[in-house]
């Protein structure tokens, strides 16, 4: 990037975290008011000591300076200016021109619109699911495949199906070519947020409750890359076979909705 270009997104950055720190209030951050200010919002004491980072550091960043923060700084800061997800998102843009790890602040969830799109799609099994692979919302043809309605939050994770829930594994008759291709393309997703703590603890649960997991992650990946499943039994013991699309819902919380097509 030019040195024109980084003068101006440190531009663009002092200039977005002045502007969201005048909107707040004392009251909005949950402290005291003080009676009538001169100048409006928070003042930067205020929010490097709500975010808990160092005033210095708090000023040194929106004055723009060349300085390197953390993802951990970012998003401290970027509670204290109760920013939402896309604000947060353009935080982490203009700060590290990149977006910020995989439900970094808190569980993600879907618009009303987008459940609505779900839901239409009908015939065809559909979810939505983060970087990690947990699904966050899907339609009636995807619960009636893979019964997420009955499962703990928890358990709703495509990983932790194909490679920790054995009745499901008995439903897919070309497991053993399938799995690999699926743990190809999470080994993708994972090299994107190397550090993230959620990513890494799925990672070594999964190394414990699944040795083919364990040997597959440790060799060299071969298999080609894949989303969804493409041949599972329903619980009738029908053999289904499926074509898959994936379309971008959210690209700053890495949510994807991953689409079966019947084959």
């Amino acid at each position: 990037m030019s040195d024109r270009s980084l003068a101006r997104t440190r531009s663009d950055l002092s200039n977005f975290l002045m502007r969201h720190r005048k909107k707040l209030t004392p009251v909005d951050a949950g402290l005291p008011s003080t009676g009538h200010r001169r100048t409006p919002g928070l003042r930067r004491e205020e929010v490097a000591a709500i975010a808990g980072v160092g005033l210095t550091w708090y000023t040194w960043f929106e004055q723009g300076r060349d300085i390197q923060v953390s993802e951990s700084f970012l998003l401290k800061v970027a509670k204290a200016l109760k920013l939402d997800d896309a604000e947060c998102g353009h935080l982490f843009l203009l700060a590290h021109r990149r977006p910020p790890p995989a439900e970094a602040q808190q569980w993600p969830s879907i618009s009303p619109l987008i459940q609505s799109l779900l839901d239409e799609l009908a015939a065809r099994p559909a979810y939505v699911a983060n970087l990690r692979w947990d699904v966050v919302a899907w339609n009636a043809s995807a619960n009636a495949l893979f019964g997420f309605a009955d499962r703990e939050r928890r358990e709703r994770n495509i990983m932790r199906l194909i490679f920790a829930d054995p009745a499901l594994r008995r439903r897919l008759p070309d497991w053993r070519d399938e799995a690999p291709k699926l743990l190809a393309q999470f080994r993708y997703d994972l090299a994107t947020v190397p550090d993230d703590p959620a990513m890494l603890a799925l990672v070594e649960e999964l190394k414990t409750l699944s040795p083919d997991f364990r040997r597959w992650l440790r060799e060299p990946s071969t298999a080609s890359y894949a989303r969804g499943i493409a041949a599972i039994r329903d619980p009738g013991g029908t053999q289904l076979g499926f074509a898959h699309e994936v379309l971008t819902v959210d690209e700053y919380r890495h949510l994807k909705m991953i689409v079966y097509f019947r084959q």
